[in-house]
């Protein structure tokens, strides 16, 4: 397994001379953070520390909160060839991110209490927190509700049947009363099949060139409307996952219009590609939902600008190289996305002229907010999770950036913009930078 170098913090640990980016109280200024045994201690514009210290100086470089995804993929139990818990850790860290939530789509599905029980535990010793998603509906066969109020004690944090959809409108509705309760949401697949059916890419001029079944945007925004009248309905928090459409958009800002607890969420593919890029029937770009065209993937960065679409998640998607070398109508959909994530984002959001802080927030505290996470992660006495980022740094992605078990990303050979350098979690530094230790260590 690849792995990231790393070294256990020093007892007192003094990171100066940072771009500090603080998206909680949405300020910004050149100063340091002070850690004591895997704590913050101080953050502030300067720190005069007279005790033996071990100083990071980074001057140039941003340091910010660690960054959280609250949609990935890490396959266990069941896939364990695609992805593991601890491979999965080691992508997430290589991305930035010092939590990742798990969607319960593995084999067999998280639906019970005592797999969220298993993935709590296993997840104990790794150097992220992973959050597991539990299932809606018993097997996720979208009929009766799983047991999720015990589930959500054990440590779910949402309830998703992710890649289903729940189809029965009244099943949807109970699920949305039930988890208000647990001030938890429900994460609802938002695509129609009897629309998709057998649909490969998104249906329009692209699709008609290249000869395969197309999906509509309907199939999405459709079943975004009616998730949300019900959400709005029940005053359930309703949570819109990888949105691809300027149809669904239109919908997302009416319910924020009426203050409904509706949140969405857009994935960095659905930022930088379109349907276009699907000339070359690359299987790494069949995902679910597809890309879509040149207008919708404006209408997301625009959602961004606006507040429409409240943060950056994954979907981070593991696949064997067999299963996305079949034929295009046969491989499976989902690409991975932990290691590229930031750098295709920063890459789309800087040309649009989407500052960075603003960036910084769609993936620290906006998903935190989401899930009722802690926000302040610059507060005194809370565990260190920080990124440190190269905001400046062009670069291409090839395979050897790639720490996840699997290799399945169409952003093999695309240039990115921004670079995690460093990232401070479960009181350890990782780097996937061999010269970052002697550079900016002493």
């Amino acid at each position: 397994m690849k792995k990231l170098l790393s070294k256990r913090l020093p007892p007192l640990f003094h990171i100066k001379n940072g771009n500090i980016i603080d998206p909680f109280r949405d300020k910004e200024f050149v100063g340091d953070i002070l850690i004591k045994n895997g704590k913050i201690v101080e953050v502030g514009e300067k720190i005069e520390v007279t005790d033996e210290v071990a100083v990071c100086d980074v001057q140039g470089l941003v340091v910010t909160h660690g960054f959280c995804d609250i949609h990935a993929h890490f396959r266990e139990p069941g896939r364990e060839d695609k992805e593991t818990l601890t491979t999965g850790s080691q992508a997430a860290l290589a991305g930035g991110f010092t939590t990742v939530c798990v969607m319960p789509n593995t084999d067999p599905p998280l639906d019970s209490p005592e797999s969220i029980r298993f993935i709590c535990e296993k997840a104990t010793d790794l150097p992220i927190n992973i959050l597991p998603i539990g299932t809606i509906t018993k097997g996720m066969k979208g009929r009766e509700l799983s047991e999720m109020s015990a589930m959500y004690e054990e440590g779910a944090v949402a309830f998703s049947d992710d890649g289903l959809p729940l189809v029965d409108g009244g099943v949807l509705r109970r699920a949305l009363e039930y988890s208000s309760r647990m001030g938890v949401p429900i994460i609802n697949h938002a695509e129609d099949p009897t629309l998709k059916l057998t649909g490969q890419m998104h249906e329009g001029r692209w699709s008609t060139k290249l000869g395969l079944i197309g999906i509509p945007y309907v199939s999405e925004s459709i079943m975004v409307s009616r998730d949300i009248q019900i959400a709005g309905f029940t005053g359930g928090r309703l949570h819109v996952p990888h949105v691809s459409s300027e149809k669904s958009m239109e919908y997302i800002r009416n319910a924020k219009d009426e203050k409904w607890l509706v949140t969405a969420e857009v994935t960095p593919h659905h930022l930088y590609f379109t349907d276009s890029d699907l000339e070359g029937y690359n299987t790494y770009l069949k995902v679910a939902p597809p890309i879509r065209t040149e207008e919708d993937r404006q209408a997301l960065i625009n959602g961004l600008k606006d507040g429409v679409i409240d943060c950056i998640a994954t979907d981070h998607a593991p696949h064997t190289v067999e299963d996305k070398e079949s034929p295009f109508d046969w491989a499976p959909n989902g690409m991975i996305g932990l290691e590229t994530a930031f750098g295709a984002s920063w890459y789309v959001l800087f040309e649009n002229k989407i500052p960075l802080r603003k960036v910084i927030e769609l993936f620290t505290v906006n998903p935190r907010r989401i899930l009722g996470f802690e926000l302040d992660l610059f507060r005194y006495g809370v565990e260190a999770e920080l990124v440190i980022l190269d905001v400046e740094k062009k670069w291409v992605f090839n395979e050897d950036h790639i720490y996840s078990k699997s290799r399945n990303s169409a952003f093999i050979g695309k240039e990115l913009l921004g670079y995690p350098v460093g990232v401070i979690s479960t009181n350890r530094f990782y780097s996937n930078d061999e010269t970052f230790f002697s550079k900016y260590m002493t």
